[in-house]
């Protein structure tokens, strides 16, 4: 999971102009906690949280925790893999509504036969969720936050000659009128709640 501290101003500031800093970090905040929330309740061995600021009370016991590295975001998704070994799965902090549900299908798809790699695209064109069967250097030369980011990157996995299958289309919460997309999907977390909390 690659995640950053919730502080007010530097968590969803994409969300400021509607929800203030106070509001944005909430937010954020839920969005982890149900993130953690699923990690926590699939099926993985072990959950890494790549992890920007001070972990304390905020990631789960038994989570493992290494620092982000400096650098862009590409920068930052490349080095967690260097954590990880054999068949993972990447995430992010901009999805509450993805279920232990949906990260053990991810599983389940990356381990069927001549499958190298999962893609899930996002509705903004980015996508949610990465997952490979081995470690590789999957990231050189993507943008991130573009329009064609999940597109390019969905190309570059086949370029680099990875069978790949693509899993449900999610949507991220980057902008304000997400959190209510978002939140009406998925009423029952966290997420949702903070929401409504705001409203």
């Amino acid at each position: 999971i690659i995640a950053k501290e919730p502080r007010p101003g530097r968590a969803k500031t994409r969300l400021i102009p509607r929800f203030g800093p106070e509001g944005s970090a909430a937010l954020a905040a839920a969005a982890l906690a149900d993130t953690f929330a699923a990690a926590r309740a699939c099926g993985a061995h072990r959950v890494v949280v790549a992890f920007d600021g001070d972990p304390a009370g905020i990631v789960p016991p038994g989570f493992d925790v290494v620092p982000q590295v400096a650098g862009d975001l590409t920068a930052r998704l490349t080095a967690a893999w260097t954590h990880v070994d054999g068949p993972a799965l990447q995430i992010g902090m901009d999805t509450p509504q993805v279920t232990a549900a949906d990260l053990n299908a991810a599983f389940a798809t990356l381990d069927l036969p001549a499958t190298d790699a999962v893609l899930g695209l996002a509705t903004d064109g980015g996508w949610w969720a990465l997952g490979l069967r081995e470690p590789a250097d999957v990231f050189a030369g993507i943008e991130t936050s573009r329009a064609d980011t999940g597109r390019r990157q969905l190309d570059r996995l086949h370029d680099l000659g990875l069978a790949t299958h693509l899993l449900p289309t999610r949507r991220d919460v980057d902008h304000p009128d997400d959190v209510d997309l978002v939140a009406t999907a998925a009423p029952g977390t966290r997420f949702a709640a903070a929401a409504r909390a705001l409203r």
